[in-house]
């Protein structure tokens, strides 16, 4: 279950907002994540909160920059990972006209043990048969 966040400068309407939210979510289902396995937390920041290097190892960014953070199970290989960040970028351009160069992903990987799992209308963490939380 990814759980994806997404950060962007104030200023751009829920729209574009959505449709960025949109296609991220296509792009992990094109590399095997289940559908309708949506978690997703988008987030605007004003200019003097959301910093960045904007040449950091020779890319160029704008303040278009969008910042997404993706936490999933481990197991993914590198070819499912380079298509995930392909299918982002250039899901994003084609959809909001956002420059490739505007799209930082930032990925984490977390043991199976750590998975959320739903059970009786709400949602637990479960390790190793234990059950925290109510």
């Amino acid at each position: 279950m990814p759980l994806v966040r997404i950060d962007v400068r104030k200023g751009k309407d829920v729209a574009y907002r959505q449709e960025i939210g949109r296609v991220v979510y296509e792009a992990l289902v094109g590399v095997g994540v289940p559908k309708d396995d949506r978690f997703q937390v988008i987030s605007e920041y004003d200019t003097d909160s959301f910093l960045f290097d904007p040449d950091y190892i020779g890319i160029h960014r704008t303040n278009d920059l969008v910042i997404i953070q993706i936490t999933w199970n481990e197991g993914r290989n590198p070819e499912q990972k380079k298509a995930l960040y392909k299918a982002i970028a250039d899901g994003l351009h084609s959809a909001v006209g956002l420059r490739r160069e505007d799209v930082f992903i930032s990925r984490r990987f977390a043991p199976t043990i750590g998975l959320s799992r739903r059970m009786k209308g709400a949602s637990i963490a479960r390790k190793s048969g234990e059950r925290f939380g109510s």
